[in-house]
């Protein structure tokens, strides 16, 4: 008997008022590796990852949990059920130092391998600025408290909204490198990056959004540079793409090494 996913949306409708956004969508994800959303603004992404999160409620549809509905879960439920996010614009408590804003995901969290030390052996710089208030980090050393957060709760599905908004290159490359960690101890990723070449690096398998639907999928290196363009776009013109050509991709995360992630600070 074949096992179900590890995490399975059905006909998925959510509305923000009046407004549809997104419209009947399905996806299924199996445990491990990364899964990457991609689109423009304002296709959707984020709701769908919100409303995977318990942050918004579906119109219709259905979220299920290796073959479990948390549909209808408290966003707090489904933590304790092995879903985390790390939301876009981190959300840290700006008054809260590190170490607060990291005992935060502890409240719901799972038995597993990560606990304060862990994203403290994580993120070399942490640990001896664990004291300091979050809202005077930089912005990529707020992301890895948002990070840390996430996956201290010990998650099967860690969705990650949006990573490298606002940060440097440099800093983005080194955040994308923990992800291979993050696989080793069981995480499976679900992702949304509006940078199509980072997401083209680091994903096993990609789903495009435009306008609420999922207009394409597949592995990065079966996908060609036309087909991302119309699923992206829902045009056929190339001069706004904004990501060189997939035939540039690597393999998934799953084969990268992280590289000196325990000691940057972003």
């Amino acid at each position: 008997m074949t096992s179900p996913p590890l995490l399975e949306v059905r006909e998925l409708n959510v509305h923000h008022g009046q407004l549809q956004a997104l419209h009947a969508v399905s996806l299924a994800v199996p445990a491990g590796g990364v899964h990457a959303m991609i689109g423009a603004n304002g296709a959707g992404k984020s709701t769908l990852l919100r409303t995977i999160a318990g942050l918004h409620q579906p119109t219709t549809g259905s979220i299920l949990l290796e073959g479990e509905d948390v549909t209808r879960l408290r966003p707090e439920r489904r933590v304790a059920a092995g879903i985390a996010m790390v939301p876009e614009g981190r959300r840290l408590f700006a008054s809260l130092t590190v170490e607060e804003n990291l005992q935060v995901g502890l409240t719901s969290a799972r038995k597993g391998p990560w606990n304060l030390a862990a994203v403290y052996d994580l993120f070399g710089w942490m640990r001896d600025r664990r004291a300091q208030r979050a809202g005077q980090l930089s912005g990529g050393e707020q992301q890895a408290v948002a990070i840390g957060r996430a996956i201290v709760a010990n998650p099967r599905v860690l969705l990650l909204d949006e990573l490298s908004l606002g940060l440097a290159p440099v800093v983005v490359r080194r955040i994308y490198d923990l992800l291979p960690r993050l696989l080793d101890s069981g995480v499976t990723v679900l992702l949304v990056e509006q940078d199509v070449s980072q997401a083209m690096k680091v994903a096993d398998h990609v789903y495009c959004l435009l306008e609420g639907r999922i207009t394409l999928q597949g592995r990065p290196l079966e996908l060609t540079f036309e087909q991302i363009e119309r699923a992206y776009f829902g045009i056929s013109s190339s001069r706004n793409l904004p990501a060189g050509p997939p035939a540039q991709a690597e393999t998934g995360a799953g084969g990268n090494q992280a590289s000196g992630a325990g000691t940057w600070s972003g």
